[in-house]
């Protein structure tokens, strides 16, 4: 860590571990602002959006008072993020994901629904509002549904087609999304879980034997256990990335980072049902889960930049509104009610705000909140969800972006 004057402006510089460091102290800032101010616990919001997002308008207040700039070393965000996932998929046994086959069809089908719906409204307020109906399309599906990775992509194709501050925009759409996203879900979920007076139990809960199946005998946290268990992450982190190599080796299409990760997981953990290698223990994965999201997520919130959105004409402010009243809506009326109206269609409600505004990860965290704030763990969401908002969803949703770009940009 170090200070730099640059332009007469100081700038405090924080390598990797300085970087991590500071995202684990604001992970646990996040939870004493949630048991010192119970509403927010209430509200579900998730320790690690509220480290993140008070560093964040920090840094946006002193930057815009010509004091102090931060410059962050987020190397290690992606392992986070990819040891994460491949945890999640290690809970990806098949015989719970049947069970939840009509629900995941649903709600996946809902995903790709909701792709096209986003770009048509972005697409039909860019016209409202008089500006390209591209940069509608860079406040719909490519920033809100295909988070920051799409806009850093989709952006600078925009703008070779010649629609100027297409990239800007998508970035700051982009950012507008992780923010609402990991603001919103949570208070939805709660919402609709008082409002129809739902019966705080999931549905895949008689489905317990089926996660036990590898469970140890004792259930408590070791040593060895810790250490066992972060071996199968690291080594399925590896697999995955050589997986993902051979994939655009092969076919020359590009995975996110984690999809390969996550999908080896998934081979593991239904061989080792089938032909026991090792003793998995729930507990111990949970707990490398909550960390490693955790500091993910406060990182990816730490690093936001508000004066792209303070910077924002109001035509794409309206867009963003009215996108995200549209979404609101999608969930209350569409979503919910063909869920099934009950815990695990409100906690999935909250997911959905997480990945159909933000990211997958804010998905996870606005589900976890939930659960934390009722006391039960909707594993069908946490299997559906991840599985959906961050890999099938793709199917539809990047020709859907492609092809929009491409009939507007004449």
């Amino acid at each position: 860590m170090g200070f730099e004057l640059i332009n007469g402006v100081w700038v405090m510089k924080f390598d990797l571990v300085g970087t991590v460091a500071l995202a684990a102290l604001l992970l646990m800032f996040g939870g004493w602002l949630r048991r010192a101010f119970p509403a927010l616990v209430r509200f579900c919001i998730p320790s690690a959006v509220l480290g993140g997002f008070a560093f964040s308008l920090l840094a946006w207040l002193l930057k815009e008072m010509g004091l102090l700039t931060f410059k962050l070393d987020t190397t290690l965000q992606m392992p986070f993020m990819i040891a994460f996932f491949t945890t999640v998929g290690l809970g990806g046994s098949f015989g719970l994901i049947a069970k939840g086959g009509r629900d995941l069809v649903i709600y996946l089908v809902c995903c790709w629904f909701l792709a096209v719906a986003q770009n048509s409204v972005g697409v039909a307020a860019a016209y409202l509002t008089g500006i390209h109906p591209v940069l509608g399309v860079m406040a719909g599906a490519v920033s809100l549904e295909g988070g920051m990775g799409a806009a850093s992509a989709f952006g600078p194709t925009a703008e070779q087609l010649g629609v100027n501050g297409a990239f800007v925009v998508a970035v700051a759409s982009a950012t507008y999304g992780l923010i609402t996203g990991g603001l919103m879900g949570g208070p939805l979920a709660k919402w609709l879980v008082e409002k129809h007076k739902l019966p705080i139990v999931s549905q895949g809960d008689h489905l317990q034997q089926l996660t036990e199946i590898n469970a140890t005998e004792e259930s408590g946290i070791s040593n060895d256990k810790v250490l066992s268990m972060m071996t199968v992450v690291l080594v399925a982190m590896v697999l995955g990335a050589v997986f993902s190599g051979k994939i655009k080796e092969m076919t020359g299409f590009v995975l996110p980072g984690y999809v390969g990760a996550m999908f080896m997981a998934v081979i593991f953990r239904n061989f080792n049902d089938a032909v026991p290698v090792v003793k998995l223990n729930d507990k111990t994965i949970d707990l490398i889960a909550d960390v490693c999201l955790g500091v993910f997520l406060t990182m990816a919130m730490m690093s936001l930049k508000f004066w792209e959105l303070y910077n924002l004409a109001l035509p794409l402010i309206i867009i963003l509104g009215v996108q995200t009243v549209f979404m609101l809506a999608f969930c209350v009326y569409l979503l919910f009610p063909l869920l099934g109206r009950n815990y695990d269609a409100a906690v999935m409600c909250a997911g959905m705000i997480g990945h159909g505004l933000g990211a997958t990860p804010n998905a996870v965290a606005n589900m976890g909140a939930v659960a934390e704030r009722f006391g039960v763990v909707s594993r069908k969401a946490f299997l559906i969800v991840p599985l959906c908002g961050a890999v099938l969803i793709d199917i539809v949703g990047i020709p859907n972006i492609v092809w929009f770009i491409n009939y507007f940009a004449k």
